[in-house]
């Protein structure tokens, strides 16, 4: 055998040998045997589906979603044209305001909850020429705004949640979505509990949420702009006409646009982003449908979660649902499919959920994640298998290794900075929206100043005080008020029956704390340095070393000539 070539195959029996030890025999494609499968519904969570989607694609597991909405999500599941759906509220029987069917027509379903997130209010304000960033807003206010019984943005009440800042007489423009939207839901679910006289005003004395935003609330004609999607509705927020606007959006849409949004007020007194701390925090006190007999089994009760009085909450934080088969009859599965659609949704809920905080959503909490392994494992009638799919395979950020039943990323939550608080002059600079990944190595984060993320770009957004008894704009909360600032004690905020942390106690001293954006070595997704040092290896003994060989042995073979 030639030199050159026994290098070579040394090298590649070496490199395989690495591998395999890095990152097993095979992956699930080898063994799975998939098949295409198909989504739709929910543009809300449609960028947390669609890089999950991109995610397994590297395992030759092929995902199509369509984001048109939760209403037609629901309908292209109930007629069988979908293999899974996504959907931010379940079937009701029919739309209490449209009265428009939503059911599932006797195709047998489950849910289980896929991501969290808030719905924020992205805007476009120009004063003197140039962006403004830093608008608070109160939950009543917001209200208002969306009812049309606050039209221009130099409204008192707008200048009293501004500190006194009184902005330009510029007419406002409320944006909404013209198709039936889970945010549509979300906000009007939030509406009818805190606001609801002026919901009925807006709905046509109908308290109910829905998914179809009424046309300028009752009247023949107003400001009010509609549109399709969200991808929609942030084009119209963006484009040159749109001074004045704001919407209600998912917060990815305007935190990848590098749009702004609202911080809203909190019952504490703060005003707030939808960041994924303040997301995980206010998510703590969400009631969670625990009958398993009730086909609404994981569903959400938001009405804690908007009066949330740990001062980080952001109140308009909610969770979006996977509808997925349960019947052997359904004439869509096949095995492969539901091997596929159990991968997909394991990696989803797992290892997916590492990516999704610096896009504006927020992972979730280990309840819910145990539980959707339940609601996978009813895939196994159609043949799908579930090994190793448990929680300590599941790099999951809201759990570490040794404290599973900690809600970790809340517990590291920082507290919002002094400029947040109500009676204080606005953040300015982004100085409060912190989105970096969080650490995996059970530490809080040390507490140090502001600091904006690498392309947050200002973004912002948040809560509503309760419709009475809230915290007045222009007001600060007591002294003392919120959580404490002292770390907790491991094991001192005991879950419910859930396994969700309810402990409204901060862990970083002072009223500011930024977690670091690097990563300790655990958190790491993938080899990272170890896969650097094997590419360089790999250049080295495939290429240089195999060369080297050559030259040595053709000098050699000149020297006995």
């Amino acid at each position: 055998m030639r030199p050159a070539m026994f290098v070579r195959r040394t090298v590649a029996v070496a490199v395989s040998l690495v591998l395999v030890g890095l990152f097993g025999p095979t992956g699930p494609a080898q063994a799975a045997g998939y098949a295409l499968i198909q989504g739709s519904g929910s543009s809300w969570a449609a960028n947390a589906v669609n890089q999950w989607v991109a995610d397994v694609a590297a395992q030759d597991l092929k995902v199509v979603y369509t984001a048109n909405g939760a209403a037609q999500g629901r309908k292209d599941y109930a007629n069988v044209r979908t293999e899974f759906g996504i959907t931010d509220s379940p079937y009701r029987g029919k739309d209490p305001t449209t009265g428009a069917t939503d059911s599932s027509l006797g195709r047998s379903f489950a849910y289980l909850p896929v991501v969290s997130g808030g719905t924020s209010f992205p805007y476009h304000l120009e004063v003197n020429g140039k962006m403004h960033r830093s608008l608070r807003l109160s939950g009543e206010t917001i209200a208002k705004i969306f009812t049309n019984q606050i039209t221009n943005w130099n409204d008192p009440a707008v200048t009293r949640d501004n500190n006194g800042k009184q902005l330009p007489s510029i007419p406002i423009i409320p944006v909404v979505r013209a198709d039936g939207a889970g945010v549509t839901n979300q906000f009007t679910t939030w509406m009818s509990d805190q606001f609801p006289t002026l919901w009925r005003g807006c709905n046509g004395g109908t308290n109910a949420p829905t998914d179809y935003f009424p046309l300028n609330c009752g009247k023949s004609s107003g400001p009010q702009k509609a549109q399709t999607g969200s991808d929609g509705v942030m084009n119209y927020i963006k484009s040159g006409g749109a001074n004045g606007s704001i919407a209600m959006e998912e917060y990815s849409y305007p935190l990848l646009a590098n749009y702004p949004v609202a911080r809203m007020l909190n019952k504490a007194g703060f005003y707030v982003l939808p960041t994924q701390y303040n997301v995980a925090v206010a998510l703590t006190k969400a009631k969670i449908n625990t009958d398993k007999g009730s086909p609404d089994y994981l569903t959400q009760d938001l009405d804690n979660v908007y009066v949330n009085a740990d001062r980080r909450t952001y109140p308009l934080s909610s969770y979006v649902y996977a509808i997925i088969p349960t019947a052997k009859s359904d004439r869509r599965m096949t095995k492969a499919k539901s091997q596929s659609l159990a991968d997909f949704l394991y990696h989803s809920i797992c290892q997916g959920q590492r990516g999704i905080g610096p896009i504006g959503y927020s992972p979730l909490p280990i309840n819910l994640v145990q539980a959707g392994f339940e609601q996978i494992g009813k895939l196994t009638t159609f043949g799908a298998t579930m090994k190793d799919r448990n929680v300590s395979t599941c790099n999951n950020p809201t759990f570490i290794k040794g404290k599973p039943n900690q809600n970790y990323l809340a517990q590291i939550a920082p507290n919002p900075p002094a400029c947040a608080r109500a009676g204080n002059p606005p953040c300015e600079n982004n100085e409060d929206a912190v989105i970096a990944n969080p650490t995996s190595d059970g530490k809080a984060p040390a507490a140090s100043g502001p600091k904006a993320p690498s392309g947050s770009g200002g973004s912002g957004g948040s809560g509503g005080p309760k419709a009475n008894g809230g915290p007045k704009a222009n007001g600060a909360p007591p002294a003392g008020g919120g959580p404490s600032a002292a770390a907790p004690s491991a094991g001192s905020a005991p879950p419910n029956d859930l396994g969700v942390v309810t402990s409204d106690t901060a862990v970083a001293a002072g009223d500011v704390a930024v977690v670091p954006t690097t990563l300790s070595s655990d958190a790491r997704s993938g080899p990272g340095p170890l896969l650097t040092a094997l590419v360089v290896a790999l250049f080295v003994g495939v290429v240089a070393a195999p060369a080297a060989v050559v030259t040595l042995a053709g000098r050699s073979t000149r020297g006995r000539r």
